[in-house]
């Protein structure tokens, strides 16, 4: 498959003339070819009108249909070979077996919401039969089920170029919805980006679906981005990525005469918590397995563990001679792009120059866009005064806070933002600890560990990737997992309809064989008249 530069609007190939850029060598700072043409306004009002056509065809698609759609998406990026891993890891500076993995997993979450939509359980069908005799008042008939909320605008992530991009998560999970999807590429790896999205341009004509289901535009700049979230045929957003970026889209769609929901992932320093008895009992185990999680993919996770809490005493001080020990030895990495690289850079000598924190390890030194991991202290009493210590730095770095108590460490984590994860390593005699921890951890974040650290996110049902602003934007959603469907639906209630003309979902008699509550009660897949 041929790397052309070229936006994809609807079925057709069309290079943008609004600027042009290349892709970037991770590694070496070079430009890859093609160059990449900027889409225009027009090419957006074009794949925003193909995907306002597509929208009441294609939301109403048997979901047999729309899951055998996801299931050809996989087909066809896997059928790309080794062409993608090879431009994938030229643009991204990631390795081999990484970017596999990540393949595997993108095609995982493809075939997941298949499963989602064979279920049925997301369509949530719910049916009040009427009870004309009810006194004092009968009851109507009512019925509600879910429907998708109209044409997405989908924002690709740098560091999962596959899993969070062009048919990541969020395209999974808005497509299986019956959402039209409009994805604003990544500059980072647009050629990674272009072969993907070929991939489902080819699976949307082999699947027989209205063209404007899918859309790919390339940017030079920031104002198509922009655009799209501002145009009016879009009624929802996924964004992963910083939170200035999240922010700015979020201002955008609140400014609109219809707001929109901006789904947007951006912010967490995701504390670990060592309590006392672990600490004691396996504080060099997890002294090396919070490094292997730090450096892990350069450190360039929404859940990488930037901060550490713990009471100050000498199993602390033992821990962080094993982890600086642990650091000293981890080789540096290529980070995704030179940028995020100087800002890394940026945000470590931030901290080695604050007086009030002290460096404990750092890495070995690589290449001029390698990342050398680091490592540093400060007291409670200091993060507490200093904003500036709790922002996030990309990569593998992270700060230890050295508290008096268990007081004062949980005096630290209520004045903490919303975090994707905490990570609790207990003993049994840290349970009433960690009991009395639990509130304010439910309250911080999406997702509590124990014994264990964030960089690994299951791609399953009971995964919530998500929580408090500034993590997300809407804490009460989750961008991996099956229940990232609930993001692009909306309810809608019948009432007194004829059989006739209410949807398959809700008539009588079942057709469709689904779960349904009726009358409060779940019915599963009975086949009868309400």
């Amino acid at each position: 498959m041929t790397i052309t530069g070229q936006s994809l609007i609807g079925a057709m190939s069309v290079r943008g003339t609004h600027g042009a850029f290349h892709g970037i060598n991770a590694r070496t700072g070079e430009t890859l070819e093609p160059a990449f043409g900027g889409a225009t306004q027009s090419d957006l009002e074009r794949a925003s009108a193909l995907a306002e056509a597509a929208f009441d065809t294609f939301r109403e698609t048997p979901p047999e249909t729309r899951a055998v759609f996801l299931e050809t998406i996989g087909e066809q990026i896997m059928s790309i070979g080794d062409a993608l891993i090879e431009r994938c890891m030229a643009e991204t500076g990631l390795p081999r077996a990484r970017l596999e993995g990540e393949r595997a997993r993108t095609v995982g979450q493809l075939r997941l919401f298949a499963g989602v939509l064979r279920n049925g359980d997301f369509v949530d069908a719910r049916i009040d039969p009427a009870q004309p005799d009810r006194k004092p008042m009968p009851r109507v008939d009512l019925r509600l089920r879910n429907v998708a909320i109209g044409p997405v605008a989908v924002f690709g992530a740098s560091n999962f170029p596959l899993a969070f991009s062009v048919a990541g998560g969020d395209t999974a999970s808005a497509l299986a919805a019956g959402c039209p999807v409009i994805v604003k590429a990544h500059g980072a790896h647009p050629g990674t980006s272009e072969l993907v999205g070929r991939a489902i341009q080819q699976a949307v004509r082999q699947c027989a679906l209205p063209e404007g289901v899918f859309s790919l535009l390339f940017d030079s700049g920031l104002s198509i981005g922009q655009a799209l979230v501002a145009d009016a045929r879009i009624k929802a957003v996924g964004f992963t990525g910083s939170r200035a970026g999240g922010v700015a889209l979020m201002k955008i769609a609140n400014a609109r005469e219809e707001p929109v929901p901006v789904y947007a992932e951006m912010s967490s320093i995701n504390p670990v918590v060592l309590l006392p008895g672990a600490l004691g009992a396996r504080g060099t185990a997890i002294a090396q397995q919070f490094a292997a999680s730090l450096t892990l993919g350069a450190g360039q996770f929404c859940t990488n563990p930037g901060l550490v809490l713990a009471v100050d005493d000498e199993s602390l001080r033992a821990f962080e001679r094993a982890a600086g020990v642990a650091l000293a030895s981890a080789g540096a990495s290529t980070m995704l792009t030179p940028g995020i690289h100087a800002n890394y850079v940026k945000g470590v000598e931030r901290l080695a120059e604050h007086a009030d924190v002290e460096q404990l390890a750092r890495g070995q030194a690589g290449g001029p866009f390698d990342a050398q991991a680091a490592l540093f202290a400060t007291t409670a009493q200091a993060f507490s005064a200093d904003s500036a210590l709790r922002e996030e730095v990309f990569g593998p770095a992270s700060l230890i806070v050295r508290c008096r108590d268990l007081d004062e460490l949980h005096g630290m984590l209520k004045s903490l933002e919303g975090q994707l994860t905490v990570a609790v390593h207990l003993d049994h005699d840290d349970r009433a600890a960690c009991r009395a921890l639990l509130p304010t951890l439910e309250r911080k974040a999406g997702r509590i560990l124990a014994n264990g650290f964030g960089t690994g996110v299951e791609v399953g049902h009971a995964m919530v990737h998500g929580g408090p602003f500034p993590a997300t934007s809407d804490t009460r959603t989750t961008s991996v997992g099956s229940r990232a469907i609930e993001r692009f639906l909306r309810p809608v209630s019948y009432q007194d309809l004829p059989d006739e003309l209410l949807p398959q979902e809700l008539r009588d008699g079942n057709p469709l064989v689904l779960a349904r509550r009726i009358d409060g009660v779940m019915n599963r897949g009975e086949n009868k008249n309400i």
